[in-house]
C-alpha cells in the first residue's frame, strides 16, 4: 500500500522528532556513562597541578640543575678521588673505604640522571601540548557542555509536542541549538587542542605512575644522601689538606657549584616531585576518558543531526499538528460529529 504525501510528510516528522529526541536524550546521558563527573574535575585539578612547573623557565631550570649534579658528583669521584686517594700514609684505607657515601652515589648517579633527565625530556617535548590542553574551558564544565544542550533538546521537543501552534519558532530554535554544537568545538580551537592533549596524556602514561613516582622519590633520597656525603665528608677532608674554601672553589669548581646551589635545587625539585605524587590518580582518571582527538566530535555530530533533522523537519504548525496529533482526532475535528 502506497502512503499518500500528507502521510508520508507525517512518517519523516515524527521520525525526525523521535531522532532528534534520542540524540537530546543521548547528551544527557554521556557525561554520566563515561564518569566525566568525577574525571573531568579532576583533569582540572590536574592541569592546575601542573601549572608552576610546565614552563619553558622552570623545565630549562631543572635540566640546568641536574648537569650541576652531574658535574659535581664526576668530580667528586674524579679529580677529587685521586686528589685524596693519593695521600700517603693514610692508615684509613682507600677512597671508597674512607667514603662509601661519596662512591656509592657516584655508582647511582648515572641511572638516577638518565631516568631524571629523560622524564625531563619528555615532559618538556609536551610542553606546547600542555599549553593547548590548559587553553581549552575548565575540564570540570565539559559534562554541562553536554547535559546543557541535552535538557534544552528535549524540553523544545515537549513544548513543541504540548504546543504544535509553536513548532515554527521551536524548529529554528533546534537548529540554532545545532548550529551552535557544531561551532563549540570551532571556538574553542578543539580539534587542534584536543589531539595535543592526546598526546601529553599518551606520552605521560609511564611518568604519572605510582611506582614511577616513588622511584622518583627515592632517587632524590639518595641524591640527598650522596649530597650531604659530599657536604659532611669529602669538602671537610679536603679542607684537612690545607686548602682553603677559595682554594676548593677554584680546583674543584663542580664541588662548590653543587654545594652553592644544593638549597635552591632542593626546594625547586621537592615540590615538583611532590605535584606528581599528588596528582597520579587525577592522571588515571583523565587517561580514564575516551581520547581526547574524539571530542570534538562528540559536539558536530549530534549538532549536524540535530540540526539538520529540525531543518529538514519542516516549519508550518498545521503540518507539525498532523505529525504529533492522532489522524482519527483530526478527521474528528474536521469533519464533525
Amino acid at each position: 500500500m502506497v502512503m499518500s504525501a500528507p502521510a508520508q510528510q507525517r512518517t519523516l516528522r515524527s521520525s525526525a522528532l523521535i531522532l532528534i529526541t534520542a540524540i537530546g536524550v543521548a547528551l544527557i546521558v554521556l557525561p554520566i556513562a563515561l564518569g566525566m563527573f568525577s574525571r573531568a574535575p579532576r583533569g582540572a585539578d590536574m592541569i592546575a597541578g601542573f601549572r608552576p612547573y610546565m614552563t619553558t623557565a622552570r623545565l630549562d631550570g631543572y635540566q640546568r640543575e641536574l648537569r650541576q649534579i652531574d658535574v659535581g658528583v664526576r668530580e667528586a669521584n674524579t679529580t677529587a678521588a685521586a686528589a685524596l686517594g693519593s695521600i700517603p700514609a693514610r692508615p684509613d684505607g682507600s677512597f671508597a673505604a674512607r667514603f662509601p657515601g661519596v662512591v656509592a652515589f657516584g655508582n647511582q648517579w648515572p641511572r638516577i640522571d638518565a631516568n631524571m633527565t629523560g622524564m625531563l625530556t619528555t615532559i618538556q617535548g609536551n610542553l606546547g601540548n600542555y599549553d593547548a590542553v590548559a587553553a581549552l574551558p575548565n575540564f570540570s564544565l565539559f559534562p554541562w557542555f553536554f547535559v546543557i544542550p541535552g535538557v534544552l533538546i528535549v524540553i523544545l521537543i515537549a513544548g513543541s509536542l504540548a504546543r504544535p501552534r509553536w513548532w515554527t519558532g521551536i524548529r529554528w530554535a533546534l537548529v540554532v541549538l545545532g548550529v551552535g554544537l557544531v561551532l563549540a568545538p570551532v571556538a574553542f580551537r578543539m580539534f587542534t587542542r584536543a589531539p595535543a592533549g592526546g598526546h601529553m596524556v599518551d606520552a605521560f602514561t609511564t611518568i604519572e605512575t605510582q611506582s614511577n613516582v616513588e622511584q622518583l622519590q627515592r632517587d632524590f633520597g639518595s641524591i640527598a644522601g650522596g649530597e650531604g656525603a659530599i657536604q659532611l665528608e669529602l669538602v671537610p677532608a679536603l679542607h684537612a689538606t690545607g686548602l682553603s674554601a677559595a682554594q676548593i672553589a677554584s680546583r674543584y669548581p663542580g664541588i662548590a657549584t653543587l654545594e652553592n646551589s644544593w638549597i635552591p635545587i632542593l626546594n625547586d625539585f621537592t615540590p615538583m616531585i611532590g605535584a606528581m605524587s599528588d596528582n597520579v590518580g587525577n592522571y588515571q582518571a583523565v587517561a580514564a576518558l575516551p581520547p581526547f582527538p574524539l571530542f570534538p566530535w562528540f559536539f558536530v555530530l549530534p549538532g549536524l543531526f540535530v540540526g539538520g533533522l529540525a531543518f529538514a523537519a519542516g516549519s508550518r504548525g498545521r503540518a507539525i499538528r498532523a505529525a504529533v496529533v492522532p489522524a482519527s482526532h483530526s478527521q474528528s475535528s474536521e469533519g464533525g460529529p
